[in-house]
């Protein structure tokens, strides 16, 4: 890291959780660290940095000026406001100023620190820039950022709490797998051993975690391992949430090139709707909440509290399973194509006769159903 680069203005990474949707996006990192696994090619090419601190709080001190502007209601203010960061810091400075009044708009609630692992910076440069945040926005509820165990596990108990303490309240954590060979095999970079004391360090310190498991990453090999070791590894550490998010291929991942090859052999909805129902039934002994908050997942009603919501999810996995291969069709079709939501609308005349005309038209059947949704399904990433 450069600390003497020069400063040009509000950064916003490409990416966040469905649930940072409202949240101010304040970037400390630039792309990815690790940046190896086989299954993402969101930051494939770019080079990883940490911003130099002071641009990192200098980005607060705009989006607080902001703010203070807005507050005061007065439109003149506002116009000079944008002019005034535009002459300065020219599309940047437009940046800022919309994203400040989005978070502003939005009831300024949150705050996500990006990119892709922003913990590897140092304890003492993330204690400044929180200590900052809570001084200009103390009425903020939550402060979030993803985290790779690996890192999280080099971190000291002392510096952890210390970060709770000045003010981060929840990390997401990309366990994915908690099979030591399917994450050998996508190159993760951890094993199941760091994933869960990972997991159980950020849980020590206080702090609301998050750990994301993709069904279908252990292709058909390995897709009981996949489901069964990774619902072990939550047992044990009783994350605060569970969040589904479904294998997609890229055309950029290394993973589209081995299935491509024939060295990765991937499963369809149908068979990761019978991984995912694997994984809830050995979750056992958490108080966990899950979430299917992600549009690459196909039964996004799958969600509840363990252990009370534990029978309902189950319900609505088999529902869908007891479905006859043509409703299973129509139900992936319409999921996939926008049209539907949740099992229930294959009762709906409307989003089922929309979904049936759409079968008809592109000639889709049992054959194709697969290549069908995967064009789909790349759309939304």
């Amino acid at each position: 890291m450069n600390e003497n680069q020069s400063y040009t203005g509000v950064e916003v990474g490409p990416i966040r959780p469905p649930s940072e949707a409202n949240s101010l996006l304040l970037r400390i990192t630039r792309n990815c660290p690790w940046n190896k696994c086989k299954f993402c090619g969101l930051y494939k090419g770019e080079k990883f940095s940490a911003r130099p601190t002071q641009h990192v709080l200098e980005d607060i001190a705009i989006i607080k000026q902001c703010i203070d502007v807005f507050e005061k209601g007065e439109n003149d203010g506002r116009k000079t406001l944008l002019h005034d960061l535009q002459d300065k810091h020219g599309e940047n400075g437009h940046w800022a100023y919309y994203t400040a009044m989005n978070w502003y708009n939005n009831g300024m609630e949150s705050i996500f620190l990006q990119d892709a692992n922003s913990m590897v910076v140092k304890p003492e440069a993330m204690i400044e820039i929180l200590e900052t945040l809570r001084k200009y926005f103390p009425d903020v509820e939550r402060i979030t950022t993803y985290a790779r165990s690996q890192t999280i596990s080099k971190i000291s108990d002392e510096n952890l709490q210390r970060m709770a303490d000045a003010g981060l309240n929840r990390i997401h954590i990309g366990m994915e797998s908690a099979s030591d060979k399917v994450l050998e095999l996508v190159k993760k970079g951890v094993d199941k051993a760091t994933h869960i004391l990972g997991g159980k360090k950020v849980k020590k310190a206080g702090i609301e975690l998050s750990e994301y498991y993709m069904p279908g990453l252990g292709g058909n090999e390995y897709s009981e391992q996949n489901a069964i070791q990774t619902a072990d590894a939550i047992n044990q550490i009783n994350p605060d949430f569970i969040r589904i998010r479904t294998l997609a291929l890229p055309d950029q991942t290394e993973l589209a090139d081995d299935y491509k090859k024939g060295v990765f052999t991937r499963t369809n909805d149908v068979k990761m709707v019978e991984e995912l129902l694997l994984f809830v039934e050995n979750l056992d002994g958490i108080t966990s909440t899950l979430k299917s908050d992600h549009i690459l997942n196909l039964l996004q009603d799958v969600e509840g509290k363990f252990p009370e919501d534990k029978p309902k999810m189950i319900r609505v996995i088999k529902d869908f399973l007891a479905l006859n291969k043509t409703e299973q069709l129509i139900f992936r079709l319409g999921r996939r194509s926008g049209v539907m939501k949740s099992l229930s609308d294959l009762h709906n005349p409307k989003r089922r006769q929309l979904t049936e005309s759409i079968m008809s038209e592109y000639n889709i059947n049992e054959s194709n159903i697969d290549m069908a949704t995967d064009a789909r399904i790349k759309q939304f990433i």
